[in-house]
């Protein structure tokens, strides 16, 4: 197949020169998991609003990184518990079976419109754009949205769909479901790409497709983040730029030292544990899904920092998942990169220690009660790695 590079700042990227030309392998066998479920229900939970994340105890956690051939795990939706979506959008979205995901949460921006989009892409994938209801009123006071015959809302080639219901009290908590959980949300996709809010996309999905995940017969791939190779240096760098609080990403990363998350170093099999979480390129196999339900259940017991998470679930599953960390200057020649309309901040992000966030009642309701509840061993003579600070906190 001929190919193009592209020119990125620091590298070239070999993508395919036609998408018509991209010939559409067959879906990867699923091997080591080969049957996955979901629990819906938690019998302990006799509030009449469930959690969206459920009340995943510690044992039920560590069972869930014991890979068999058939499963069944949290991973969000619990029954009656939000994020719900009207028929006209559960309708539309049974079709999808490729899909381009983005959302806006708590009206930070308006969508952009990808651009190089072939024509068979453009009837091969839906291009689904997550919404809450806040954001959708933005939008519609902002720029124009088109009402289709069945009732489905546009802007472009984005479909909205809006979430009901939004299960968390944090929107960066909310944004994580359509994100992490794609296949949850879009249950019949085969492939997704998924995009931030504040990406314009200008590559063609189907070439993104063919270069990430079938030219090297990866299931999963993202990119490697620029700055930081371990997750200790990401929750320092977290920290000082004040994305949460302090104390309680401190406590995050001493539960992962503790259970033997190491810093990383060249000696690991990838090239790092921090991703640049912003493109998640997927094949819904039920590895990458039980992949995407764990490192959900870690967010939605933690906080909300998705980049601290992932390599711990990473290191957990070990070789199980045969994922692509590609190169960073790769990863910036997929989109251009816009502004948010304005920036998110909540008090629990300046908080310094425990007493301030229970005393001034930071205390999130819905999430991060992994945060809250007594871990089964002791923390308090856990000391950190010492982090070599490679970047600017901004």
């Amino acid at each position: 197949m001929p190919q193009f590079l592209l020119q990125s700042a620091g590298c070239q990227i070999p993508v395919a020169d036609d998408p018509n030309a991209v010939a559409i392998p067959k879906r990867t066998p699923n091997t080591i998991v080969k049957k996955l479920s979901y629990i819906t229900v938690d019998k302990q939970d006799k509030d009449p609003s469930p959690l969206f994340g459920g009340r995943q105890s510690w044992k039920q956690r560590e069972e869930s990184f014991k890979l068999n051939s058939t499963m069944k795990v949290h991973c969000g939706f619990m029954k009656n518990s939000g994020a719900d979506m009207i028929s006209i959008d559960v309708k539309y979205i049974q079709k999808c079976k490729f899909v381009v995901a983005s959302g806006i949460f708590d009206g930070y921006d308006i969508p952009h419109q990808p651009s190089n989009i072939s024509r068979r892409s453009q009837k091969l994938f839906c291009f689904l754009m997550v919404v809450d209801e806040v954001s959708l009123d933005f939008i519609e006071k902002n720029t124009t949205v088109k009402i289709d015959s069945a009732g489905g809302k546009w802007v472009g080639i984005w479909r909205l769909i809006t979430v009901h219901r939004l299960p968390f009290d944090e929107p960066r908590r909310n944004g994580k479901i359509p994100k992490i959980l794609t296949h949850r949300l879009f249950p019949q996709a085969w492939y997704s790409i998924w995009i931030d809010g504040k990406m314009e996309l200008i590559v063609d999905p189907l070439l993104i497709l063919e270069r990430y995940l079938w030219r090297g017969k990866y299931t999963f791939a993202v990119a490697v983040h620029k700055h930081h190779r371990s997750i200790y240096e990401e929750g320092d760098a977290i920290k000082r730029r004040k994305r949460y609080a302090r104390p309680l990403v401190d406590l995050q990363m001493k539960m992962y030292y503790y259970e033997g998350m190491e810093p990383w170093s060249p000696k690991k099999k990838i090239p790092s544990d921090v991703p640049e979480g912003a493109v998640l390129i997927r094949e819904h196999t039920t590895m990458t899904d039980l992949f995407s339900c764990l490192w959900f259940n870690e967010v939605n017991l933690f906080t909300p920092r998705d980049q601290i998470s992932f390599g711990y679930v990473v290191h957990r599953l070990g070789d199980a998942l045969k994922f692509f960390m590609f190169p960073n200057c790769e990863y910036n020649s997929l989109f251009i990169l816009h502004r948010h309309t304005r920036e998110h901040s909540s008090k629990v992000e300046w908080a310094k220690t425990i007493d301030e966030i229970v005393k001034k009642g930071l205390k999130e309701s819905r999430g991060g009660l992994g945060l809250w509840t007594p871990y089964p061993a002791d923390l308090s003579s856990v000391e950190l790695p010492a982090v070599k600070r490679t970047s600017p906190a901004g």
